[in-house]
């Protein structure tokens, strides 16, 4: 659950627990004692009418009956065994009510919200042992006040919640934020990241300005190594191309000078794999086309003889990556095959490269027939400096080629799994961004 929705719950179980103990508050201020008043002004009625028939000779009953209806509103109906009856409501103030005029005007008194079809407020009472109704009209003793209150509850707690959302929502922005920042930040978008130290809340404030003095200094070091790897590159490798000059040039012996000039063309390329691995220029996504960019990696591996490379790569399939990057990849993927992956038995070192889409992404499959790697070595290999046991260490190298893999996968949004191939050798699957491919041109006219 995200902070936005366990801040807005949080609020909500704080809201409506407020508003059940403001409800329960309120019925026992409210709702109790306008049903008693309700009660009592119900029982007064009946009692005056009551009396006034009872102490009323026979000729001016009739006439107080009829102004009673005229002027008050008033029908005193005698009851009848065959009287259909619609009990009164069941809610709490109208039971109230009920038990209330129970008690005051004694037994069989009932209340009823409809008497043979006519509606109204009809109470049930009895005079010198006959039975009658006294019919008048709901709207003079009204509880319908908890509806109305039902009605202002549902509006508060609506605005409430859109309240709660409200400031879930200033609670979790700054963090999405500081998030968004942060990603870009490990993208090495340094001057994408600045957070803004003008929040008038002072903890967001520091914490902006802490976060924006991080990356400052980010972005000092990132200068810095950038410069350090540039004068790597040119104080180291610009002796070693002199040094390589000479031994060809002063050593007599062809084997010798052979020799001296493969170390120094390992010396300069273990050098190539630490700059590759320090190297965290920004990546540009485009859409490339897949077979084109590992055709274009095989170039130079094309000529060997010891080297058996199939592909099985559609030419429409397309991948959002930076092509630089992914070349990098796919040329440190074939090197390390064609370095590690021979077969025992045929000394030949056979590559498979295969890719499918599965929107939205694209699997791409490298595979050798080497001796492949032990179990518990697999999650190492993508680990820096980390080189195997000896069956795949034939040629030495730095132990960074599978890290440089694993990294640049990450910082595309993809990623990057070993395994060990059912026939053997080492399986290096990829997850790479897919692209749409561009709309053809409708020639219909």
């Amino acid at each position: 659950m995200g902070l936005f929705w366990r801040t807005f719950f949080l609020l909500t179980l704080l809201l409506v627990g407020s508003m059940l103990a403001w409800l329960q508050t309120l019925r026992a201020m409210e709702f109790e004692p306008k049903a008693l008043q309700t009660a009592q002004e119900i029982a007064a009625l009946v009692n005056l009418s009551r009396a006034a028939l009872v102490h009323a000779d026979a000729i001016n009953r009739v006439s107080l009956i009829k102004t009673m209806s005229e002027q008050e509103g008033l029908r005193i109906l005698p009851r009848e065994p065959g009287d259909l009856v619609e009990p009164f409501d069941t809610d709490g103030p109208s039971q109230r009510i009920s038990r209330e005029l129970g008690s005051r005007l004694g037994p069989g008194t009932e209340v009823a919200n409809r008497v043979n079809q006519q509606e109204g407020l009809w109470i049930g009472f009895t005079i010198e042992g006959d039975r009658y109704w006294l019919r008048t009209d709901r709207a003079r003793f009204s509880h319908t006040a908890g509806q109305t209150w039902l009605i202002w509850l549902a509006a508060v707690a609506a605005l409430s919640l859109a309240g709660a959302a409200l400031i879930a929502g200033l609670i979790s922005r700054p963090l999405k934020q500081l998030a968004l920042a942060a990603s870009r930040v490990r993208e090495g978008q340094l001057d994408a990241s600045t957070l803004d130290e003008t929040v008038s809340t002072p903890e967001l404030r520091a914490v902006n300005t802490g976060f924006n003095r991080m990356t400052r200094s980010l972005a000092q070091l990132e200068q810095d190594r950038a410069i350090m790897l540039a004068g790597i590159s040119h104080d180291l490798r610009t002796p070693l191309a002199r040094l390589r000059l000479e031994t060809e040039l002063s050593v007599a012996d062809p084997q010798a000078r052979d020799h001296m000039a493969a170390d120094i063309g390992q010396i300069d390329a273990i050098i190539g794999k630490f700059l590759d691995y320090a190297r965290s220029n920004p990546v540009r996504f485009v859409s490339v086309p897949l077979l084109d960019l590992v055709r274009g990696c095989l170039y130079n591996l094309a000529d060997r003889a010891d080297a058996q490379i199939d592909l099985d790569l559609d030419a429409d399939l397309l991948v959002m990556a930076d092509p630089v990057e992914l070349g990098r990849v796919f040329t440190n993927l074939l090197e390390n095959a064609l370095r590690y992956g021979r077969s025992g038995q045929t000394g030949q070192a056979k590559v498979f490269v295969w890719a499918q889409r599965q929107a939205p992404w694209v699997m791409v499959e490298v595979r050798d027939q080497g001796p492949g790697v032990t179990e518990t070595q697999l999650a190492r290999l993508t680990q820096p400096f980390y080189r195997g046991d000896s069956a795949r260490t034939e040629a030495r190298g730095a132990g960074l080629g599978l890290a440089i893999v694993d990294k640049t996968l990450q910082r595309m949004g993809g990623s990057v799994s070993l395994t060990n191939a059912a026939g053997g050798g080492l399986q290096v699957r990829l997850l790479l961004r897919a692209a749409t491919p561009p709309a053809k041109p409708n020639l219909v006219t």
